[in-house]
């Protein structure tokens, strides 16, 4: 299980004295417990959800490193930028952005998505074929584009 192998890697890490990643590990495991309590019942999260988890961490990472750079703090966003980077090495290969393209394409070819009006519908389509492999917002300023 996904779990697993970071908490492997996090035992491997504090053998080598890598504090960077010991504390992201750390910072991961804990964000996928609190996403394994949180509602009305405790549950065991599955691979997928995991790498949702990792994905919204890793955005976190990253636009904490932008308001760190633009606060013209460059030491707090290298760091941020770095353990973005740890996050990322979990996360599954990202999809170009021609890949993206022709993806959407082929889900506008077999669901016939014309209209602004189908936005929702369109988005749920093609967000379920890229199941994490893109980010949220790139695919929607395409899939809005093609709506156009």
């Amino acid at each position: 299980m996904f779990v697993d192998d970071v908490r492997a890697d996090l035992t491997a890490a504090l053998r080598r004295g890598d504090t960077l990643t010991v504390g992201t590990l750390r910072m991961l495991l804990t964000a996928v417990k609190e996403a394994e309590v949180a509602g009305k019942v405790q549950r065991t999260l599955g691979d997928d959800e995991v790498h949702r988890v990792v994905a919204k961490e890793a955005k976190k990472r990253r636009e904490s490193a932008q308001v760190y750079a633009d606060a013209g703090r460059p030491e707090l966003a290298r760091t941020e930028t770095a353990e973005a980077e740890v996050l990322e090495a979990y996360l599954p290969q990202q999809l170009s952005e021609q890949e993206l393209a022709a993806l959407v394409d082929e889900v506008f070819a077999a669901e016939g998505f014309t209209g602004r009006a189908q936005m929702g519908a369109a988005m749920k389509a093609v967000t379920a074929r890229v199941q994490g492999r893109a980010d949220g917002g790139a695919v929607s300023a395409l899939v809005r584009a093609r709506l156009s």
